[in-house]
């Protein structure tokens, strides 16, 4: 029976003393020693991004990945937990924890774990670490799981051009990054290069250090209902757990909304909207968390960098929704733009 341990940020002793008193499976002190009890298992752990599971996007992608090893390779899971307003010390107490737990391997979910990936993965050289999202730190048992959210950004692009009434669109971002930047770049390209007449509405929800803008629908509610009320009858949001106030104001408006990371339309937090998911950009979080599992468990773990793109079907664009498979003319759009990346004829730019 599939058992997972969660933990949030209490300090690293209660952390450990929770995962060691639920958590089965080896353990190790990053130099190699195990349990008896079950020697060759193997335990994988996942610490959840700004907004944690839930957020119907990127954290519930990453435990996607993580029920499927346990279900299908035998894996023993935990899952933590980010606290409001944590900072670097957090997140070293919190991998520290599940490393110390014998987790192996330890992945972090979103490029706010670089800097704490980088110091421990220093403490424990036999633990691989997954850091997703960011190639800043690297080191021999850091894997770098990262994707050209750009590429799918810029399908979404070309589907919002096509689906728009009003030319107009719009593109909401949690917090102003260079990541979020790569999703707004691609959709606006795919947008211009489609209808250079159209009018591409971009908000940011907050600025770092403040990365509300990932985890309150509230703001995204807000941010989607001025763009609506501009003439944007298509809006693309990049926000995490905020992207879902997004999609309420754009359904409720009878608008087109398009979902980021995970297939929005399946989503069952989002299920009252879901006529008006149009599409979502997908990334596969899920593969990238279940292939580093499967590559510990096979003794062959990734490091360094482990791309996700196009071509592979690393990203892409969600058909869940009859309705878009019914827009013909956009689906073309759609396919010949994808074939013109994957071909090279269209290189997607990375910054807007």
């Amino acid at each position: 029976m599939r058992r997972i341990t969660r933990i949030t940020t209490v300090g690293i002793a209660s952390a450990a003393l929770a995962l060691s008193a639920t958590a089965c499976g080896k353990s190790s002190n990053g130099s190699g020693s195990s349990s008896s009890s079950s020697a060759g298992a193997t335990k994988a752990a996942i610490a959840y991004d700004i907004g944690g599971r839930g957020d119907q996007s990127f954290n519930d992608a990453a435990y996607e990945g993580l029920k499927k090893a346990e279900d299908e390779l035998g894996v023993k899971g935990a899952e933590a937990e980010p606290s409001a307003g944590e900072g670097d010390a957090d997140k070293v107490q919190r991998l520290t924890a599940l490393a110390r737990a014998g987790n192996n391997p330890v992945i972090g979910v979103g490029f706010a774990y670089a800097p704490a990936i980088e110091k421990v993965a220093k403490q424990f050289p036999k633990t691989t670490f997954g850091l997703i999202d960011d190639t800043s730190k690297t080191g021999p048992n850091i894997a770098n799981l990262v994707f050209n959210e750009e590429q799918g950004s810029y399908l979404a692009g070309v589907a919002a051009a096509k689906a728009s009434k009003t030319g107009t669109v719009g593109f909401i971002g949690g917090v102003e990054v260079p990541l979020i930047k790569k999703f707004e770049a691609g959709f606006t390209q795919g947008v211009k290069d489609t209808n250079p007449k159209a009018k591409v509405l971009t908000q940011y929800l907050t600025q770092p250090p403040n990365f509300d803008g990932f985890s309150k629908p509230d703001l995204g509610k807000a941010a989607a209902q001025g763009q609506l009320d501009k003439g944007a009858d298509v809006i693309y949001a990049a926000a995490g757990l905020a992207g879902s106030g997004a999609i309420e104001a754009t359904a409720t408006a009878g608008k087109w909304a398009i979902g980021v990371d995970s297939d929005q339309y399946n989503q069952k937090g989002l299920a009252k909207y879901k006529d008006h998911i149009l599409t979502s950009v997908t990334k596969d979080v899920s593969d990238s968390v279940y292939n580093l599992i499967k590559s510990v468990k096979d003794g062959k773990p990734q490091s360094g960098e482990v791309r996700y793109g196009l071509a592979t079907d690393g990203v892409g664009l969600a058909t869940s929704n009859p309705a878009y498979s019914s827009m013909t003319e956009m689906v073309a759009a759609v396919d010949k733009a994808k074939k013109d990346i994957v071909d090279g004829k269209i290189t997607v730019k990375t910054a807007p």
